[in-house]
């Protein structure tokens, strides 16, 4: 053998088993047999950098490090991957949370004392997460009892709960839609903001891309409630609240005003959609949630039941005329800015005879009993908002309305978008010297009828009658009656 073969055979026995395999790509391999000595420093060094020293470990030391957390940091470990979610999830160490959370409360309960005579095998039995579970439910449930309190606050002109933006903002709740097209396929949206009154709250969606409208077939709405955990809040872990859904593509969706950017779609149940004018793309979405319960509707059953709708009231035989009278009303037109007119009726009542189409009508203004100066209406507009855009709708705002029984239980509750139009029929008046308008709203429990007058040349308007009418199905259900 020669010895410049003998030098050949040396120079590839020097060199890695896999520049010699027939498997490595053929530019690959000539780069390897070029430059050999860097060749190995790199495939070393990507083989040490996909090494994980942590996960490596024994399970017992990396347990034993994960003790040292905190639960809202605990959580977000188990965010990483499936390995750090199996031992994130440790009945034992969710179970020292549970513990300290329960022991806030100063009571014992039976289940902690079994459960410690069993010790940690006992604690382990138990199914995957179910410590970690129990931990979350204790601590919504704590939160949740701290501010039940506040809730029973009653403002004694709005007959609402006082605290209620408070306790909404404490709690972090929130509120999710989702959108399901004619494939099934869901879409969810957070909110973008949402502004509060007296009387409801209003939740904007604006900086979303939507599907297209005529694809979808209904829109969900949820209350969100997240567990008060030291960590970002959209990885927080919280339960969701079925609130409402409405089909879209139906008969019942009214258009209700427009301005030069946007028009207004009412849907119902407190859901408007506003589309960019000459196209039928979404341009946000506003959502009116009345206060009666909305904290109680917004958390979910298993944290804050909420008692059944349909509460009937005592039937009383000596008055003849029960669910007749007794009446209370507030109500409250306004927008996202300010509060353009406001009032509490009391002692409104009706007649048998009075009962026409289904509906009980309680008479709250009437021409021959009214005062001006109370029932006067500021200038009625809608400011809406999106990511870009922002503007302002002409006669079009918000009604609250509350109506309670004889109880002063609440009856009717009503929070929604209405239009004022030009009367149809004008009505001679030595009062007021400009036109006359309405405002309507309807629903499937009643209906709000209200005529105003315009002062000339002033964007003023005075509330000459109002009638609101209860469907009387919805009376003889309430009252046990038979109208």
């Amino acid at each position: 053998m020669s010895s410049q073969s003998v030098k050949i055979q040396r120079q590839d026995a020097g060199q890695p088993s896999i520049i010699k395999s027939k498997s490595m790509p053929r530019k690959q391999r000539k780069a390897a047999l070029q430059h050999p000595l860097v060749y190995r420093m790199t495939s070393k060094r990507k083989e040490k950098t996909c090494e994980n020293s942590l996960e490596r470990m024994p399970t017992e030391i990396i347990l034993r490090i994960l003790s040292y957390l905190d639960p809202g940091s605990l959580f977000c470990i188990s965010l990483i991957n499936k390995h750090f979610q199996e031992l994130s999830n440790s009945n034992f160490m969710w179970y020292q949370f549970y513990i300290r959370e329960c022991s806030k409360k100063k009571k014992a309960i039976e289940e902690d004392q079994m459960i410690l005579e069993l010790g940690v095998v006992g604690v382990q039995e138990r199914p995957k997460r179910y410590w970690r579970n129990a931990f979350f439910k204790e601590v919504a449930g704590l939160n949740v009892n701290k501010w039940r309190t506040k809730l029973q606050r009653i403002d004694p002109y709005s007959g609402l709960p006082r605290h209620t933006e408070e306790v909404i903002r404490s709690l972090c709740i929130t509120w999710e839609i989702t959108v399901t097209d004619g494939r099934g396929r869901r879409s969810t949206f957070e909110q973008s903001h949402a502004s509060f009154s007296s009387t409801a709250v209003f939740v904007f969606w604006g900086a979303v891309t939507w599907p297209p409208f005529n694809q979808l077939t209904s829109l969900e709405l949820h209350g969100v409630f997240r567990v008060p955990l030291d960590c970002p809040a959209p990885y927080r872990p919280g339960w969701k609240s079925f609130m409402s859904k409405i089909k879209l593509q139906g008969e019942h969706c009214e258009l209700c005003v427009s301005d030069k950017i946007v028009k207004m779609l009412y849907v119902g149940q407190g859901v408007t959609l506003g589309f960019w004018k000459d196209q039928w793309g979404i341009a946000f979405v506003m959502v009116n949630l009345h206060n009666h319960r909305l904290v109680e509707r917004s958390l979910h059953a298993s944290i804050s039941p909420c008692p059944a709708a349909g509460i009937s009231a005592l039937f009383d035989d000596v008055d003849p005329e029960y669910g007749l009278h007794g009446y209370t009303a507030y109500i409250e037109l306004h927008n996202t800015v300010k509060v353009i007119m406001s009032d509490r009726f009391s002692q409104l009542f009706s007649r048998r005879d009075l009962i026409s189409d289904g509906y009980l009508p309680l008479e709250v203004i009437s021409e021959n009993n009214r005062s001006p100066n109370i029932h006067q209406v500021g200038d009625v507009s809608l400011p809406w908002r999106t990511e870009a855009l922002h503007g302002t709708i002409k006669d079009c705002c918000m009604i609250s309305l509350t109506v309670w029984d004889e109880a002063k239980q609440p009856f009717w509750c009503v929070s929604a978008p209405v239009v004022m139009t030009k009367a149809s029929q004008d009505t001679v008046s030595y009062d007021f010297d400009g036109g006359s308008f309405s405002i309507l709203y309807q629903d499937s429990e009643g209906r709000v009828e209200m005529r105003l007058k315009q002062m000339e040349y002033k964007e003023q308007y005075f509330v000459v009658n109002l009638v609101i009418y209860i469907a009387v199905a919805k009376v003889n259900k309430h009252f046990g009656r038979d109208y």
